[in-house]
């Protein structure tokens, strides 16, 4: 077994986890009324997204995300919140180093040994759901669950629903479509901005992402009998069936979204399976970006 598909496998374990430890950080993590910005890279970025969409529908404050790249630093937060599994990635260690001082910092890590430790005001470690993988799967769904349970979105269905994803046969041929598009609405935008970032860097896949109402101005047109298109919670009106005069292959999500993207998860290692690849040497990449010359 590589180590993707045992650490996607342990994800019902870490959020239950990461959920009961919430309540013991609420410190470190958003009071109601701040202006909060959560940042973060990659896939992090993608949860950062989730997380403050959440935050703000739930109506405690003015939530923004970013990629640790882009991050306005001329722009007043009240907290800002770096998630960064290795603790070592350029953009967010310049970025903690830029804010220090000024703003408020958490980082939500995987290993405390890191750099980031000594630029952040406070850490949240979810060790337990580090990785050995490059491709990540625990460590963001943890992180974003621990958030999730912060602002009280977080429910015992999710935990149930994930372990539902690990055990449910994926939809019969999915595996052996040739470009999948992944949709979601409000905070599950972001989970499908990971889904289709997990098909790219497991199996290699043509995989597209989109707010679901944006899909039908002008992505619907690569959908075809060899595409997919999955939904992450309820789908516009019309929109199944668009899709299905395509020709292409409709998957409705029905669990809980975040169980949604387990599924996904569990698609990508299939289809690097089924061409060959091991998942746990994705192509151009490393566990953690760090820029020539800038070694942490």
């Amino acid at each position: 077994m590589s180590h993707a598909a045992q650490e996607l496998g342990s994800q019902p374990e870490c959020w239950q986890r990461a959920a009961e430890l919430a309540p013991a950080h609420r410190t470190a993590l958003p009071a109601p009324g701040e202006r909060v910005a959560i940042t973060g890279c990659g896939t992090s970025y993608f949860m950062a997204r989730a997380a403050a969409a959440l935050r703000e529908s739930a109506g405690l404050g003015e939530t923004d995300a970013f990629p640790a790249s882009e991050f306005p630093t001329g722009r007043r937060y009240d907290r800002v919140i770096a998630l960064t599994r290795s603790g070592t990635t350029t953009e967010v260690l310049d970025l903690l180093a830029a804010l220090r001082g000024t703003v408020p910092t958490t980082a939500v890590i995987g290993d405390p040994d890191t750099p980031v430790a000594a630029l952040a005001d406070a850490l949240v470690t979810l060790d337990f759901a580090d990785e050995r993988s490059v491709v990540q799967t625990r460590f963001a769904t943890t992180a974003l669950t621990l958030l999730r349970a912060h602002v009280g979105a977080h429910t015992p269905r999710a935990v149930a629903d994930a372990r539902t994803a690990l055990a449910d046969p994926l939809p019969e041929g999915l595996d052996g479509r040739a470009q999948f598009t992944f949709l979601g609405r409000g905070w599950t935008a972001g989970l499908a901005e990971e889904a289709a970032l997990k098909m790219r860097e497991a199996s290699l896949s043509w995989a597209e992402a989109y707010p679901a109402m944006e899909y039908r101005h002008g992505p619907i047109s690569v959908t075809g009998e060899t595409s997919a298109t999955w939904m992450f919670g309820e789908a516009p009106t019309g929109l199944p069936e668009q899709v299905a005069a395509t020709g292409g292959q409709w998957v409705q999500g029905t669990l809980d979204p975040l169980a949604e993207l387990v599924r996904a998860q569990r698609l990508a290692l299939a289809v690097a399976a089924r061409r060959g690849l091991d998942p746990d040497s994705p192509r151009h990449l490393t566990r953690s970006v760090i820029l020539a010359g800038e070694a942490r």
